[in-house]
């Protein structure tokens, strides 16, 4: 049995460029993607998203090529949110067919 990969962690902060500065001066990290409403960084086995607490909701998000439908990011990815029952949010995500969503959306 393939087990399943977590692609990221998010945890909320209130202020990302802060957030970023935290992790890269504390810890062995890239930034992926950065703007003003959240950010990427890339550790060696995972990455972590800092997000803020009006735009997303923390969560652990866990691939899945199998998923149908789903809100589509502005990197291509798509995915659904859903509670675990314990009060946790997860987050399913697919990159497959990146390429193919976004020349749907150009014609």
């Amino acid at each position: 049995m393939q087990l399943d990969n977590i692609d990221h962690v998010a945890i909320q902060v209130t202020h990302i460029a802060r957030g970023v500065a935290f992790y890269k001066k504390n810890f062995k990290c890239e930034v992926e993607y950065e703007d003003e409403s959240w950010a990427l960084l890339k550790f060696n086995n995972t990455k972590l998203a800092l997000v803020l607490p009006q735009d997303h909701p923390p969560h652990i998000a866990i691939v899945d090529d199998e998923l149908e439908g789903g809100d589509v990011h502005r990197d291509g990815s798509r995915s659904k949110y859903e509670h675990d029952g314990y009060g946790n949010m997860v987050e399913i995500i697919t990159y497959k067919d990146i390429d193919n969503d976004r020349d749907t959306k150009e014609q």
